[in-house]
């Protein structure tokens, strides 16, 4: 009965009830999409720095991370490969690399560049790196052909079908030179890395530093990326006879976590100001609602009807209007959050510098979560119910002759 009262009493006054549903609809939106937006801002730098940079977990000679050399480089054949992925069901493939730091040279300038052979078959399936690719092509083993960065290419004055001369220094201290087509420019997500990354193919950078067979790490691309410390504890044990270790992105970056982080608080203060605004804004809402009820309250309350009875319907209103308000603005949020998902707004010119100065692409992204549905749907939800005790209470301390003026 109080439940088919409430409700019928929902819509005596349609308009009233649309405004309170909106103010708490527009919050959830607006929630919705500012953690959104942090969270997919997030992914976004994670996803550039372990696809571009370390994999989401790496196999390393015990002594590389503390002498990165090319004299640390580990072989690697089909029996390494095949005993990792025999004996761990889900890791998902491996994707041999090999990285050194090279003078680099165009007809007139030389700058340090880093070089790095990759399979290429292997490292698109895992970041799409093809897709970056601004003009031109990535080679074939053989081939001696590179891929520049576009920011490297600039500052060489070289273009595809130029010639670039590397030289740098091999295993067991071995110079190391060789002439290469440029066959391709890339444009690199990460600023610092987009002006000095070139790739060649593995074969190619092999033989070029005289490490055949010979990889410096070895990415590991898990199944399920959340399960990474389990596989990392199995899988040391599974190459420690092999002088080898395993290191997770946490290890290998704990600067990146201490940006995430940072950035994570900055969020939640965004979140809490937000939340006041919104507190504010639907109190606000609720507190005109009461005042044009109070004459409805004292007539009710004059003819007999208890007050805990009257201030229980109440309360069961404002809760029906709170889950409307929650779900339409999911409704709504999830609309507005497909739109950028799908179509993100592109920044341009100094914007564009600065995301890309801090490692981010020039665009908003958006991502899809249910943690954040709940996350932020529960917490107005709760603003909502607080503040929706008012009405209870002000029937709860209402005088009956004041409310009839």
């Amino acid at each position: 009965m109080y439940l088919k009262l409430a409700w019928r009493n929902l819509w005596r006054n349609k308009r009233r009830t649309l405004i309170t549903v909106s103010s708490i609809m527009f919050a959830v939106v607006a929630a919705l999409f500012v953690e959104s937006l942090g969270e997919g801002t997030r992914q976004q730098l994670l996803d550039n720095m372990t696809g571009f940079q370390t994999g989401y977990m790496q196999i390393q000679d015990y002594r590389y991370e503390d002498e990165p050399s090319l004299d640390n480089a580990f072989l690697f054949d089909d029996s390494l490969e095949q005993k990792i992925q025999t004996d761990h069901q889900d890791v998902d493939f491996l994707i041999p690399r090999i990285e050194t730091f090279m003078l680099a040279a165009g007809e007139e300038i030389t700058r340090g560049a880093m070089v790095m052979g990759i399979d290429i078959e292997k490292e698109h399936q895992f970041n799409e790196i093809r897709d970056r690719l601004k003009i031109g092509e990535f080679g074939e083993s053989g081939e001696q052909k590179a891929v520049l960065g576009e920011g490297l290419a600039n500052r060489l004055n070289l273009a595809v079908g130029d010639t670039l001369a590397l030289l740098g220094q091999g295993r067991f201290g071995m110079m190391s030179s060789g002439l290469f087509e440029v066959s391709g420019l890339i444009d690199f997500p990460i600023r610092e890395l987009d002006n000095q990354i070139i790739y060649l193919s593995l074969e190619d950078a092999q033989w070029l530093l005289s490490a055949e067979e010979r990889v410096t790490n070895l990415v590991v691309v898990p199944e399920n990326p959340r399960n990474l410390n389990p596989l990392s504890q199995s899988l040391s044990e599974t190459v420690k006879n092999d002088e080898l270790r395993v290191l997770t992105w946490e290890e290998m970056m704990p600067e990146l976590i201490e940006a995430i982080e940072f950035d994570e608080l900055s969020g939640r203060v965004m979140l809490w100001i937000l939340y006041v605004v919104i507190g504010f804004g639907i109190f606000g809402t609720i507190l005109t609602m009461t005042l044009e009820r109070k004459r409805e309250f004292g007539i009710l309350l004059s003819v007999g009807m208890y007050r805990t009875k009257l201030a229980l319907v109440v309360f069961i209103e404002t809760l029906f209007i709170s889950i409307l308000g929650v779900l339409s603005g999911f409704g709504l949020g999830s609309l507005i959050l497909l739109y950028f998902h799908f179509t993100p707004i592109q920044f341009t010119g100094d914007m564009a510098d600065l995301m890309h100065d801090f490692g981010f692409e020039a665009t908003m992204e958006i991502t899809f979560s249910p943690e954040i549905y709940m996350l932020q749907g529960s917490a107005i939800l709760v603003i909502t119910l607080l503040i929706c005790l008012y009405p209870s209470l002000k029937i709860a301390g209402m005088d009956i002759l004041e409310s009839k003026k």
